[in-house]
């Protein structure tokens, strides 16, 4: 075992004493393979975190796996009312806490600039964790919020801007004729897209109800959502909807289905990755062969040196792993400049903000995966692009090789 180890190690430090000696040659056939490596390395990092972000933006949009949603159409003159108490009853027979209702409209908020129409939306508490929603500045909705005599609202960037961004911490106010003389306080600030540049809030089903008047909501199809545990989404979907079926009644109309992105595709950035994979993998492949040239001329030259290591009693064995590891220790060297090149270039702030749009809150370090698969890729490419080097060093006849 310990000549093994020796003769190993051995062929590691002489295959080093190689690459320094013909260092020139070695540099100028190792720049493809670095470059190739950075990019296969950038490439599966940038893969990783962009996945993260889509899924966030994914999930902030349509739940988190497994989230199911309702249509409720009641039969007849059932009122909303009856409609939430029959949702939360079956929310508490089949023990659901992360369950909303949320119901989208647009009124006019006066602004200090002027009146602009804004977006609202109507939730309940559990909204925030079902959609992954990342609050910027001040809170969510806690509980008691519902009670409260001004009307509690969370709003997007774009809403915020537009009263001056200030202290949330001073409780800022803003009034809309919808709700009559209601004053609304603003507690939070909700992350959105950069795309999304219109004024938008958030306020709590519950004090919606409360200060608006009694059936101002009931025009509005309201969507019931609940996030359950995917291994028993499908058999708690059939459950959900023969319950609901039984509360409203006959005639009701209950229409549950998956809304999250695992209703469409499992890994919504699988294209995206293989993609990238066989771009880096393609370069990878060029400036392996670029190696293999200047390891093929390398070994021509050498001939003499190696038919005189052979006639002093160097194996065939020893000089077919000396000749190898030439190749692989210099791709090693090679994949640690490429992936440090890679983790510069993904870990740029410009970079990051491109990849995750600003949707994630605490983007990412650079993926340890993406930096093992670029070393291994190296040294994978290091022992093909030596491999038919030392064929050719072991082929070489002592006798033949001294006469050069």
């Amino acid at each position: 075992m310990t000549r093994i180890v020796t003769s190993v190690v051995g062929a590691i430090v002489e295959a080093w004493q190689e690459v320094r000696v013909h260092r020139g040659r070695v540099l100028l056939s190792l720049v493809g393979v670095t470059v190739a490596v950075s990019a296969l390395s950038a490439s599966v990092a940038v893969t990783e975190i962009a996945q993260r972000a889509v899924l966030e933006q994914a999930e902030s949009s349509s739940g988190r796996p497994f989230t199911m949603s309702a249509n409720l159409t009641p039969a007849g003159s059932l009122s909303r009312e009856k409609t939430d108490r029959a949702w939360f009853e079956t929310l508490e027979r089949f023990d659901i806490s992360y369950a909303t209702r949320v119901v989208s409209d647009y009124s006019p908020v006066q602004f200090s600039d002027g009146t602009a129409e804004t977006s609202m939306v109507f939730v309940d508490g559990p909204y925030a964790t079902l959609h992954r929603t990342r609050i910027d500045e001040g809170s969510w909705f806690a509980v008691g919020d519902a009670d409260r005599l001004a009307p509690a609202i969370v709003v997007n960037e774009a809403f915020w801007q537009r009263i001056g961004s200030p202290d949330l911490g001073t409780h800022p106010t803003v009034t809309s004729s919808r709700f009559g003389d209601a004053t609304l306080v603003v507690i939070g600030v909700y992350a959105s897209p950069s795309w999304d540049t219109e004024p938008g809030l958030m306020m709590l089903a519950e004090s919606a109800s409360a200060i608006l008047p009694p059936g101002d909501l009931d025009h509005l199809s309201p969507m019931y959502e609940m996030w359950v545990p995917p291994e028993a989404g499908e058999e708690l979907m059939n459950l959900v909807e023969l319950d609901l079926e039984s509360r409203l009644g006959e005639g009701a109309s209950v229409e549950i289905y998956r809304t999250d992105y695992g209703a469409y595709m499992d890994d919504p950035t699988a294209v995206l990755r293989m993609l990238t994979i066989g771009i880096g993998s393609v370069i990878l492949l060029l400036g392996a062969l670029g190696l293999l040239n200047i390891a093929l001329v390398t070994v021509r030259q050498r001939i003499r040196e190696i038919g005189i290591r052979r006639s002093m009693g160097a194996t065939s064995s020893r000089v077919f792993f000396s000749v190898m590891m030439e190749s692989v220790v210099a791709t090693a060297v090679a994949g640690v400049v490429g992936v440090m090149l890679a983790v510069l270039i993904v870990k740029l702030p410009i970079v990051e903000e491109f990849l995750t749009q600003g949707m994630v809150a605490d983007p990412p370090a650079f993926p340890m995966s993406a930096a093992v698969f670029g070393l291994v890729a190296a040294t994978f490419v290091g022992a093909l692009a030596g491999l038919i080097p030392a064929i050719v060093a072991v082929r070489v006849k002592p006798i033949d090789a001294i006469r050069i």
